[in-house]
């Protein structure tokens, strides 16, 4: 079932997510949903927060990327056939020189701005089975992880721009948390809560 993706300015994005255990109520048909949710938009990632839920859950797949030719051959490689379920996730370490990346989000349509990460990511996660495990990741994989990462922590890719760039976009983030933008897939928005 596709759900409907929670807008800029739903105070459930600025919340910190909560650790699950495997009895989370309905957590196959969630991530089956989540996942449905994602392609629908043409999403690489998609954090639980995004869809009004404020859990430690996110999920990637980076396929949809291995097509870009200004890749090398070695990252188009490594971004095919990359999907993976992150649940309680936590970033031990963020290493390298930072680069700069135009990034976008569903949650804040028709936004994207270069944001600074580091290049490579060690994390503790566990996917279904709920066996914690630690990885390393690095390149744009590391970069979605880290972007979805934030969502659990209640961040979003506005947060990491400068101030000149945050007043630039001002009415377009105003827009979005009022409901005034035009995506082609199903959003839900803040204002729409408080009766407007």
């Amino acid at each position: 079932m596709i759900l409907p993706i929670v807008g800029y300015g739903d105070p459930v994005l600025r919340k910190v997510g909560e650790a699950i255990t495997p009895e989370y109520p309905n957590l196959k048909e969630i991530l089956a949903n989540m996942y449905e949710t994602m392609y629908n938009a043409y999403g690489v990632g998609l954090a639980a927060p995004q869809v009004g839920m404020a859990i430690r859950l996110f999920v990637i797949d980076t396929n949809p990327f291995s097509d870009d030719e200004d890749l090398s051959a070695e990252e188009q490689n490594k971004l095919k056939g990359f999907k993976k379920t992150f649940i309680n996730a936590k970033i031990v370490k963020e290493e390298g020189e930072e680069w700069s990346f135009n990034e976008g989000c569903l949650s804040i349509p028709d936004v994207r701005e270069d944001v600074y990460r580091k290049p490579t990511v060690t994390i503790e996660y566990c996917e279904e089975d709920f066996v914690m495990k630690t990885e390393v990741f690095d390149g744009l994989i590391a970069r979605v992880i880290q972007h979805e990462y934030d969502h659990i922590e209640g961040v979003l890719f506005t947060d990491k721009i400068s101030s000149l760039k945050k007043r630039l976009i001002q009415k377009k983030l105003k827009n979005i948390t009022e409901g005034k933008t035009f995506q082609d897939y199903k959003m839900k928005f803040a204002a729409a809560k408080k009766g407007r």
